[in-house]
């Protein structure tokens, strides 16, 4: 029994169906697993692709967000200018400096990363500048620094906003282009390497505060990228979950109802989160189709403050909100949800959601086609 690349479905909205070759692929192997039939390699990785979604390097970028974050990327990254990148933890930050890397006329040059924060002080300097042999206990011979490392490259330093007050000096020396000794050294070092920066933290409030230098944060931040949460990027979530799904175990698939948790999911620890969910449920996958209990997502707990009536509001807005993107869209889902920011899939749900309080005896949209 032979099938091709092209074994696939379109959907009603003109689209290709984005998992169906995954589908089929599981599919033929369990149906002809007697027979010693072997899904061809090429295929699986065919459908692996269609599954992903767009890629970028490393990214997955399906979301209206992360395209204009990476067209922001790719403006940017064939310039020498600084750039900070912000976002909560597990956002994808690294990536996004991967990628300003990888575009530009340096790619070919070396990339170094240091996380700031997952040293002690009394090592951050050696790690960064280097030192001479005897410069200290231990140093039994010379070690060049990240600076060095990164010559002619990029130098990407995570977790920034952790740097002590002594380091943001130094640092800001050497990020003025003035040449630095190693530690114990006799020779300066000249710096060559284009620093990309990431933080977790608000450097803005922290200047004011006191506990980070404003004359550093301006140095740093020539060019600012915001990289946003997972929840703010829902379309995002599906073809994330098949790529981490497929490192595991490419025979397996997600259920409907598990793509619908996933993406219905708030995810306080972004894309990391993700990776872990989707790891944990693929090892301990008991049949080739993942579904949302094997997720063993826990609902995101409400503040003690939370009332009913406040979270009724708060469904009220959303429900107008979906209701004028729809009548500016002409009724058009696909473009309702584009402008709304959310995939179809949840936009669907949301619908229904509407569409059953509704009958229920509850209130609902003038007009919502489903």
């Amino acid at each position: 029994m032979a099938m091709t690349a092209n074994a696939h479905t379109t959907l009603e909205d003109g689209s290709v169906g984005r998992f169906n070759l995954h589908r089929a692929a599981a599919n033929h192997d369990r149906q002809d697993a007697r027979a010693g039939f072997r899904y061809p390699q090429d295929h699986l990785r065919a459908a692996q692709a269609q599954d992903e979604g767009h890629t970028v390097g490393a990214a997955v970028v399906r979301s209206e967000r992360m395209k204009a974050v990476f067209r922001l990327v790719e403006r940017i990254a064939r310039t020498n200018a600084t750039v900070l990148i912000g976002g909560e933890s597990g956002a994808g930050k690294e990536v996004v400096a991967r990628a300003v890397h990888d575009f530009s006329l340096r790619c070919q040059q070396p990339w170094v990363d240091i996380n700031c924060g997952a040293l002690p002080d009394h090592l951050v300097e050696s790690e960064l500048f280097g030192y001479e042999k005897g410069a200290f206990s231990g140093a039994d011979g010379q070690k060049a620094g990240m600076f060095e490392l990164a010559r002619g490259g990029t130098l990407f330093l995570d977790e920034i906003g952790e740097l002590d007050a002594k380091m943001q000096v130094k640092l800001l020396r050497v990020l003025d282009g003035v040449p630095y000794y190693r530690l114990g050294g006799t020779r300066k070092v000249a710096v060559d390497a284009r620093i990309v920066a990431a933080t977790n933290k608000n450097l803005e409030q922290a200047v004011e505060a006191g506990t980070f230098r404003g004359d550093l944060f301006h140095r740093l931040n020539q060019v600012s990228i915001q990289v946003p949460p997972l929840r703010e990027r829902v379309e995002d979530v599906a073809p994330l979950a098949y790529r981490f799904l497929h490192e595991v175990d490419p025979r397996l698939e997600l259920g409907e109802d598990a793509l619908n948790a996933l993406e219905a999911y708030l995810w306080p620890g972004n894309v990391r989160e993700l990776r872990n969910i989707i790891t944990r449920a693929a090892v301990l996958a008991e049949s080739c189709e993942i579904c949302a209990a094997d997720l063993n997502l826990k609902p995101p707990a409400l503040g003690p403050l939370a009332r009913p009536e406040l979270r009724r509001q708060l469904g009220g807005v959303e429900e107008q909100a979906i209701r004028e993107a729809l009548a500016e869209s002409g009724g058009r889902q696909d473009l309702a949800a584009g402008l709304l920011g959310i995939s179809r899939r949840t936009l669907l749900r949301r619908l229904k959601e509407y569409k059953t309080r509704s009958n229920m005896g509850g209130c609902a949209p003038a007009v919502i086609p489903i």
